[in-house]
């Protein structure tokens, strides 16, 4: 270990690297923070009262938009406090909370868009037994296991890194406390370690990739045996949504924490990361939003009854 001297607080850098563009930053996340919020709690108000979208489906949308709101909490508003203050600094143990709830989150949603691709398939592949197999027990037995493995992971995840003893530099090259830009401060960061965090963030985000991905494959098989078009399109056109939702989701997720990484990574990975914490959370609702009539009328429904109210 040498002659090192202990470090108990962090500098999260972020956007300093930027400091003519901190006042416009704080504005266009700000803008995209309250926004996520409305279109988030819309979702959730829209399926709460309308009594036709108590189906799984929408079950899972309600939890998925439920998840990634708690995700933006996590990492915005203290984003946004760090852009308006010289004082960037972050305790380990605040560090190792926001990292904590950062990933189970993301694993928790990783895992539920998981459940949606299964109650697709079991409503296409099985409509007239699916009220039996996607029962309400069924559904809250999805959401816990979603929520228990993505937390767990990020349990094993934060215990590896705040295991390392930290010391000589303690500039996170991040916004928030992200896995690599945090264990690379590690005075004792091995190769083993890289793969041990490295294998359980595959697990996640492969693991629940590989779940929808046979999901997928079974749906198609069930479609392309349906005799006519009209059916086969119907049965696309449900899983449309999901998809487009699913595609955004992993992209940016497998590119900044599944590819290799170089010397000038933290700095792509940060910018990345700005996109999938901000704009991510913003297009789940607006993809279900413009993509499902349902929803739309229920929307306009709650949207509705708030003018009245305000009125």
């Amino acid at each position: 270990m040498g002659n090192h001297t202990a470090i108990n607080t962090f500098l999260l850098w972020g956007f300093s690297s930027f400091p003519d563009l901190q006042n416009l930053l704080f504005v266009v996340i700000f803008s995209s923070h309250v926004t996520i919020l409305l279109a988030n709690v819309s979702i959730m108000v829209a399926i709460k009262l309308s009594h036709n979208l108590h189906t799984p489906m929408y079950f899972f949308l309600f939890g998925l938009s439920c998840s990634e709101t708690c995700t933006t909490m996590v990492i915005i508003p203290r984003m946004l406090v760090d852009l308006l203050s010289e004082s960037k600094t972050i305790s380990l143990q605040e560090c190792a909370i926001q990292m904590f709830f950062f990933f189970g989150l993301g694993g928790n949603n990783c895992f539920i868009l998981a459940a949606m691709s299964y109650d697709r398939y079991s409503a296409i592949h099985n409509p007239l037994h699916y009220p039996i197999l996607m029962t309400r027990k069924m559904c809250f037995q999805l959401m816990m296991a979603s929520c228990m493995v993505g937390f767990l992971v990020s349990l094993f995840i934060t215990i590896i890194i705040f295991n390392f003893s930290f010391c000589d530099s303690y500039t996170i090259q991040h916004f928030f406390c992200d896995i690599l830009p945090v264990a690379s401060l590690a005075c004792d960061y091995t190769s083993h370690h890289a793969i041990a965090i490295f294998m359980l963030s595959a697990f996640v985000l492969v693991g629940s990739f590989i779940l929808i991905l046979t999901s997928y494959i079974f749906i198609l098989f069930t479609v392309l045996k349906m005799p006519s078009a009209e059916g086969r399109y119907k049965a696309f056109s449900t899983c449309s949504s999901h998809l487009t939702v699913v595609s955004i989701h992993y992209g940016f997720a497998c590119y900044i924490y599944l590819r290799p990484k170089t010397s000038d990574s933290f700095r792509e990975d940060m910018l990345m990361a700005v996109t999938y914490t901000v704009l991510t959370p913003l297009l789940n609702p607006i993809v279900y939003s413009l993509r499902n009539k349902e929803m739309q009328i229920a929307l306009r429904k709650v949207l509705g009854s708030g003018n009245r109210f305000i009125s």
